[in-house]
């Protein structure tokens, strides 16, 4: 088919920029108009060199807005998810926002929608999950599943790496200052993913209808200890330091006091207990390489980067010549 309008929702986020950029650059999709929501269209500045996209200010938590939105949209992108917040927060990302995602693409004639969900969901009752990410993330799916005659495929994925990340490029940081990290969680299992990993196979998705009605999880082809990955990135940047795995009642002191500091807290109970299930693929979906996507592994993609220091701006100049 030929697409003339697809919507990006959290598409100035990490994944979101991946995404546009890599749909903007594929045949099937020439002419087609990116449309970007967001409440802050300014984050999504590194969008603006892509000619075909749209930022637009706008609340897509608001029934209205998003209906308004989809009119003339082929296909909807959900990638909006938090880590941190409230049971009502995620409630209200997760669970409530996919609702109306849903209603608004069944009202608009949009049926086709990609869902970005998590690996570590369960399969049953989403109050089995130990933590409120992971239950608001299951309601959301159900959620999804449950609206007749909405063509979704739902992503899974694991931990998302990239030159942007807040991940590995954080712990990276952190031992630029820190003489040893002490760590929460350090034997939680994780199977990192490169961010254009992740982009290709939505990408694959809007334009195999054979997706449709799959859950794909995306994972890469490495499982590592949240302490590996922590010493890799000092190694891959030049800071290695000593981690200090620590027990479950301390990993809980300390996020309660990160969660003390203006911003973004660095790590929350909620992510402890998000770690209790292994971030790590089942094997009983298809995976990367059901879409023909050989996945990267994290230390190919980030120990260049972190040496480097590049950034996915750096990177993507550097290809372009």
């Amino acid at each position: 088919m030929a697409f003339r309008k697809l919507l990006i929702l959290g598409g100035t986020g990490f994944v979101g920029r991946s995404l546009a950029a890599r749909w903007a650059a594929e045949p099937a999709a020439a002419g087609c108009a990116i449309v970007v929501p967001s409440r802050r269209p300014s984050r999504g500045v590194a969008l603006a060199t892509l000619p075909t996209v749209q930022r637009i200010a706008a609340d897509v938590h608001d029934p209205a807005t998003l209906e308004r939105l989809m009119q003339g949209a082929d296909a909807v992108v959900n990638l909006v998810a938090i880590l941190h917040g409230s049971a009502a927060q995620f409630e209200a990302a997760h669970v409530v926002l996919p609702q109306r995602i849903a209603a608004a693409c069944l009202r608009a004639g949009v049926p086709r929608l990609v869902h970005v969900s998590a690996l570590g969901v369960p399969e049953g009752d989403p109050q089995s999950a130990p933590s409120r990410y992971l239950r608001s993330k299951a309601a959301g799916e159900q959620v999804l599943r449950s609206k007749a005659g909405l063509e979704l495929t739902i992503l899974r994925p694991s931990v998302i790496f990239g030159a942007d990340d807040r991940f590995i490029r954080l712990f990276a940081r952190l031992q630029a200052l820190a003489p040893v990290m002490a760590l929460a969680g350090a034997g939680a299992r994780f199977q990192p993913v490169w961010v254009e990993d992740v982009a290709a196979a939505l990408v694959r998705c809007l334009l195999d209808r054979a997706t449709v009605g799959q859950v794909i999880e995306c994972a890469g082809p490495e499982v590592c200890t949240l302490a590996q990955l922590v010493r890799l990135s000092g190694r891959w940047s030049g800071h290695e330091r000593p981690v200090l795995p620590l027990p479950d009642w301390a990993g809980r002191l300390q996020a309660a006091a990160l969660g003390l500091l203006p911003g973004e807290p660095l790590m929350s109970g909620d992510n402890i207990d998000s770690m209790k299930v292994p971030n790590v693929a089942a094997g009983r979906r298809p995976g990367l390489e059901s879409l023909g996507i050989r996945p990267a592994g994290v230390g190919a993609v980030m120990a260049p980067i972190l040496q480097a220091g590049l950034t996915d701006a750096d990177r993507r100049r550097s290809a372009r010549r």
